[in-house]
């Protein structure tokens, strides 16, 4: 499918993207200082790994607090390293720069260096499509933070795009790299749970009260199901990862503890062809809660994340077997967002395939249509 003649897909890209970056690069400051200051790149991004594969040199677009903190995790990355970013406000350009990291007002600058192999998109996600398509066209591998994108028709253009370039697409979902899912998905496919049943899950924070009321995040133009984009999607992309591919949704979006245009409470029920069920909510007026449980017909598991997952400090799992009384053990940090990277870059270079399938990112945008739809129509809605 290829974009409407007018369409944000259809224009240059590549001239107009610059400067819609400055909204995510407001966010600066102590918070961007703090980022950078648990890290910063060093080394020979040249350095080779083994004998096969070479480093993935990459460049990151946007700057913000969560631009800072891929940069952080990839400080002493041997896979991909960060050496340029692109942010057009000058304060965050002069964050990075202090933190090792060349940066560039202009996204052109990315896709016109030979050496740059790759780009990993940290910028609003209004802008990913058109990014993605430009990226695609210069043969540059693409890492976007989630949502990829917020509609059908802008995945089918990025698919298209991708496709023709045989570049390889990332996404932002790092909580697929957590040792405790690893395990769950391990212990759902070996069938010690038995038949999935339903899944829950919870992600909630308030970090967005401290936000200014112009941020984009709290848009209801831009981000018009806030809790969804913010934090509900990663919830969103679990389910599919551990029940398969939904068929239905039903959402309910409303503004209970905070002013925010486009909502602070969601609740959302995904119906999935193999007839199991997810009940999910993201809340950004309540205090960090993270936690998913998967019910099946022979036991269920129980992750709870201890912290954000922007400083993991580990998760409590308890495991419930039929006829066994609860276990609970102890995760320690793990650095998923880093491995979530890694894999990416691995992908890129040919040594790895990469195990979030396109077919995957595109159910997960289809699902996130449908939820917008029916968060805004309160209709049950297909997806």
């Amino acid at each position: 499918m290829r974009p409407a003649p007018g369409s944000v897909l259809a224009r240059s890209s590549i001239g107009a993207v610059s400067h819609l970056l400055a909204e995510e690069g407001k966010v600066l400051g102590p918070v961007l200082k703090a980022v950078y200051a648990r890290g910063s790149a060093t080394g020979d991004p040249s350095t080779a790994i083994g004998e096969r594969t070479q480093m993935i040199k990459a460049a990151i677009v946007g700057l913000g607090w969560w631009g800072g903190i891929i940069h952080r995790e990839l400080a002493s990355s041997e896979v991909i390293r960060p050496v340029l970013g692109v942010e057009p406000v000058d304060a965050a350009r002069q964050v990075a720069e202090a933190a090792g990291l060349e940066t560039t007002a202009r996204f052109e600058d990315a896709l016109e260096r030979p050496d740059i192999r790759a780009v990993i998109l940290s910028t609003p996600h209004k802008h990913h499509a058109a990014q993605i398509v430009a990226a695609a066209k210069a043969g540059k591998h693409v890492f976007c933070e989630k949502p990829l994108c917020t509609t059908a028709r802008e995945m089918d253009a990025v698919v298209e795009a991708v496709t023709a370039a045989g570049v390889q697409l990332g996404i932002g979902h790092e909580r697929r790299f957590e040792p405790g899912i690893i395990d769950l998905r391990a212990r759902l496919a070996a069938g010690e749970l038995g038949t999935a049943l339903a899944m829950e899950g919870n992600f909630s924070q308030d970090k967005f009260l401290t936000l200014s009321p112009g941020n984009w995040r709290l848009s209801s133009v831009d981000a018009p199901v806030g809790p969804l984009s913010a934090t509900g999607i990663h919830l969103v992309d679990l389910s599919i990862a551990l029940l398969g591919k939904p068929k239905e949704v039903w959402a309910r979006l409303a503004a209970r503890g905070s002013p925010f245009a486009n909502g602070d409470t969601l609740g959302v029920m995904i119906a999935f062809e193999s007839g199991a069920s997810a009940l999910l909510t993201a809340i950004l007026a309540t205090s960090f809660m993270g936690r998913i449980a998967v019910y099946g017909s022979q036991g269920w598991v129980e992750i709870r994340d201890r912290t954000h997952p922007e400083h993991p400090t580990g998760w409590d799992v308890t495991v419930a077997a039929r006829g066994k009384p609860p276990a609970t053990h102890s995760l320690p940090p793990h650095p998923a967002v880093r491995d979530n990277l890694e894999a990416f870059g691995r992908a890129a270079a040919a040594a790895a395939p990469y195990p979030v399938s396109i077919a995957e990112i595109d159910t997960n945008v289809r699902t996130f249509e449908a939820i917008t739809r029916s968060a805004l129509s309160g209709k049950l809605e297909r997806i």
